[in-house]
C-alpha cells in the first residue's frame, strides 16, 4: 500500500476486500488477526471496516513477522503506541525487540553458512568416490 496515496483515499475506511488487494493477504488473515486483537475494524452488521488506524497496524504487523517477531511480541508494541510518551516508549522497546532478532538471525545465518560449507564438503568427498569407482581399475588392482 502506497504511502503517497491521495489524502482521500488515505482517510477512508476500507473494506476486508479491499485491505486484501492493498496488502496482499487474505481475508483469513485479516479475521485471524482480528481475532488476536491485533485489529479492530469498525463493525457494521457482518461488514467489517478498515480505518488508516487498521492499515497502519496491518503494515506494522507484517513487517514484524517478516522479521520473524511473534505475535505476542508484534501485540506488546502495537499496545505501547498509546502510552502517552510520543511514542518513545514503543520506538525503544521496538529498538530492543529488533536487536535480539537481528542477534538471533545473524546466528541462524552463520549456522546455516556452516551447514552449506559443510555439505558442500560431503558433496566434495562424495565426487571424489564416485569419479574412483567409475574409473577402469587396472588389472594389478
Amino acid at each position: 500500500m502506497s504511502d503517497l496515496m491521495p489524502e482521500t483515499i488515505q482517510d477512508k475506511t476500507l473494506t476486508i476486500r479491499e485491505m486484501c488487494e492493498a496488502f496482499g493477504v487474505t481475508p483469513r488473515t485479516l479475521r485471524f488477526y482480528e481475532a488476536k486483537e491485533l485489529l479492530f475494524p469498525e463493525r457494521i452488521g457482518q461488514k467489517r471496516l478498515f480505518t488508516r488506524s487498521d492499515r497502519a497496524r496491518l503494515k506494522l504487523i507484517l513487517r514484524g513477522k517478516r522479521f520473524g517477531f511473534s505475535l505476542e511480541e508484534i501485540r506488546q508494541l502495537l499496545d505501547l503506541y498509546h502510552v502517552g510518551d510520543q511514542q518513545q516508549t514503543q520506538f525503544a522497546r521496538a529498538y530492543d525487540v529488533a536487536k535480539d532478532r537481528l542477534s538471533d538471525m545473524e546466528a541462524q545465518r552463520d549456522e546455516l553458512t556452516e551447514a552449506i560449507d559443510d555439505l558442500k564438503s560431503q558433496m566434495k568427498w562424495g565426487e571424489k568416490i564416485l569419479a574412483s569407482m567409475s574409473s577402469p581399475k587396472k588389472a594389478a588392482e
